[in-house]
């Protein structure tokens, strides 16, 4: 079984998603001993849920930051392709994360060896090749996400080296595609050759040997494969001229059948892509897509003509996020939509029949995802995910239908009572209908409400635990977080009433309007809001301070941009395919000066009136420390309250623990200072490497006189 999670458009359109900023965000399962069960293994009966005097939602007492946003325990399990061996993320012993591997049926995860070797900002992205012996993992250097991959053999009994498979300097990996026909060979994307396009290699990972396979001509974003030839057959396109996307096809990869030829091409404000080929031969695949509809559609399509056969599935409010198909007959089994909660429509009984059982065996008001399945699909990795704990992993056993656990959870979380997350609709100015999650400190008075604003822009929040609104919440702040127009998800219309409508527009007044709800709802106090965002979320913020100065007792930037042509200019080469089409979205600020101006905080700062904090990696490439540094220094100058700390060996966020406490703490300070709430001690953290641009000013005035 293949599950295809289906971004609407290239995940190098979040330009401005800052994945590390609150904490790891990778499920949090907790390094114990996993329990034999044939029913819920969920240790929901020790979670502490006593019920105080006040309608306060999460613990009387507080919830130590590094209980919520240090390391996992254990995290990401992922089953090797014949069952025989389970991987995980844990810390080492120096704190940093790096894959373990144990036996699958060893239970005992002390048993487990560190495969990997990092000591710096922890691994995160990796998988077992289908070898079943190697693992393939993904790491950058100090985020500057010029990613490489690298292959290492996990059952050793001694400490195998792991081998790059892409080096080179300034060289960013890709794309990476497995077989389990082609068990010795991968094929990725690398930007070697050109630094801003991604040709495809064929590797042999065992011995690091790979040749070139299919030369990227300058317009493609992204590759596929058919999955019997395992040869590259499909090419998302993107268009300079008119920002069009098309995906071009070919039918094999020597002589005539070696041409490609343009399948269907959707124009600017449309949405969809390739899913996958079916197995009949070469003559149809499947597709979604939104033309002629507003959300996309999931269809069989002809490979020659382009022509839609059979439509097979959509729904009205949102659109296709998830098609599950067999992995050998491409028969599909599943499709799954996201409105404000996982739905999934199931075109297969049987796959219907194990998720039942799986809901019926997890606890109420849970969500249930397969993170990992062996070749053979009898053993699977599955998530329990609810909003008010950490998640669990559970095996599955598909033919005895039963499950036994894993690992819970960050363990610590046990020990404390947390709020629930409640979906809400809220109606903008314009009539048009938002989806929004609200996370409530209290549940009968009125409180400082945190507008905690997502990154992308062109992504989405969701439901589920989220470590930030439980934080506040237990501070004493109500969280509300809003898909605003020009988020993902929600149909063409919804992504594309964004464009143009940055800062002074209606992206901006979306999040006034929720803020004007909450207030209306009697869920906030309207003299002590404070809008806080990572990246996008960053921009958001300084421009809610600027052009909303009365709104906002005070704001949390987080990586984010303050003159979006500075931005444009200085993002990283390989996102030079995706500039005009990021300057139809956000505006043409090359061109127009004036407009440019217009929406870029850095030119308003006299209208601010809340203090600020500012938190910064050194080596973002994405939202450079330019950006930070120059309206940092604008209100200092004009006497206007900021707080401004960087990080010299973080990225685009902050992955480090010690950093990510660090930071939080100093907002935690900076939050209780002027909204009022609760606090923990504070005094800096040991192992952050916090610099503060400001003072070293202030100093170096000093020594100068």
């Amino acid at each position: 079984m293949r599950t295809l999670t289906l971004p609407l458009i290239s995940a190098l359109h979040m330009l401005l998603q800052a994945p590390y900023a609150s904490s790891f965000t990778v499920n949090n399962p907790t390094r114990t001993t996993g329990m034999t069960s044939s029913s819920t293994p969920l240790a929901t009966a020790s979670i502490n849920t006593s019920t105080s005097l006040s309608a306060r939602t999460t613990s009387e007492e507080l919830i130590p930051r590094d209980v919520l946003f240090g390391n996992p325990l254990n995290t990401s399990p992922n089953l090797s392709p014949d069952g025989k061996y389970l991987a995980y993320l844990a810390p080492s012993a120096d704190g940093v994360l790096n894959i373990f591997v144990r036996e699958t049926a060893d239970e005992n995860n002390d048993n487990a060896h560190m495969v990997t070797k990092d000591t710096s900002r922890g691994i995160r992205q990796y998988q077992w090749a289908k070898d079943g012996e190697t693992i393939l993992y993904m790491q950058d250097f100090e985020g500057d996400e010029n990613f490489h991959l690298w292959a290492i053999d996990a059952t050793a009994t001694t400490t195998s080296e792991a081998r790059d498979l892409t080096p080179g300097e300034n060289v960013k990996a890709s794309n990476l595609i497995t077989n389990k026909r082609f068990p010795d060979e991968i094929l990725v994307g690398t930007n070697e050759r050109d630094e801003t396009i991604f040709d495809m290699y064929r590797v042999q990972y065992k011995t690091g040997e790979r040749v070139l396979d299919t030369l990227n001509p300058g317009d493609v974003l992204g590759w596929g494969t058919e999955d019997t030839t395992f040869q590259v057959r499909e090419a998302l396109v993107k268009s300079q001229a008119d920002s069009s996307e098309t995906v071009r096809v070919r039918n094999g990869i020597d002589g005539e059948d070696g041409e490609w030829r343009d399948l269907i091409t959707f124009p600017y404000g449309e949405n969809g892509n390739l899913v996958d080929f079916c197995n009949d031969d070469g003559k149809s695949c499947w597709m979604t897509s939104s033309m002629g509809r507003e959300t996309t559609a999931l269809l069989r399509v002809d490979l020659n003509t382009g022509e839609t056969l059979e439509t097979i599935s959509s729904n009205d409010k949102c659109d296709v996020g998830g098609v599950v198909l067999d992995e050998d007959t491409k028969e599909l089994r599943g499709v799954f939509y996201n409105y404000a909660r996982t739905e999934r429509e199931f075109l297969d009984k049987t796959l219907e029949e194990d998720y039942d059982v799986l809901f019926d065996l997890g606890p109420e008001n849970c969500d249930v995802s397969t993170v990992s399945k062996t070749s053979d699909e009898k053993t699977w990795v599955v998530a329990y995910t609810r909003s008010d704990g950490p998640t669990e992993f559970v095996l599955y056993n598909q033919e005895e239908k039963t499950i036994k656990s894993l690992f819970v959870s960050n363990p610590a979380l046990l020990e404390y009572k947390f709020a629930p997350m409640e979906d809400i609709r809220v109606t903008a100015r314009d009539g048009l209908e938002m989806v929004g999650y609200l996370t409530r400190a209290d549940t009968e008075k009125e409180t400082p409400l945190i507008l905690l604003v997502h990154g992308g822009p062109w992504a989405r929040d969701g439901w589920g635990f989220n470590q930030q609104a439980q934080w506040f919440a237990n501070r004493g702040y109500a969280t509300l977080q809003m898909n605003y127009r020009g988020s993902t998800g929600y149909g063409k219309s919804f992504l594309h009433k964004g464009d143009g409508q940055w800062g002074v527009g209606d992206m901006q007044h979306d999040l006034t309007d929720a803020v004007q709800w909450a207030i209306d709802e009697g869920i906030a106090d309207k003299d002590n809001i404070c809008i806080y965002g990572g990246s996008y979320g960053g921009y958001a913020c300084l421009a809610g301070l600027t052009f909303t100065p009365d709104l906002y007792k005070c704001g949390v930037d987080i990586v984010g941009p303050s003159n979006i042509k500075t931005l444009l200019d200085s993002i990283p080469s390989y996102w030079g395919p995706l500039r005009n089409d990021m300057l139809k979205k956000i505006g043409d600020v090359d061109a127009d000066e004036e407009f440019n101006r217009k929406i870029s905080p850095l030119y308003h700062v006299d209208k601010i009136q809340s203090p600020l904090l500012i938190g910064q990696g050194a080596n973002d490439p994405r939202v450079k420390q330019a950006e930070a540094d120059q309206i940092a220094f604008a209100m200092k100058k004009k006497g206007i309250p900021v707080e401004y700390v960087l990080y010299p060996d973080e990225g685009h966020g902050f992955a480090r623990p010690d950093n990510r406490i660090d930071f939080n703490g100093r907002a935690e300070k900076f939050l209780a200072k002027h909204l009022g709430g609760r606090a923990e001690a504070f005094d800096g953290v040991e192992g952050a490497t916090a610099q503060f641009p400001l003072l070293a000013e202030e100093e170096s005035k000093v020594e100068q006189a």
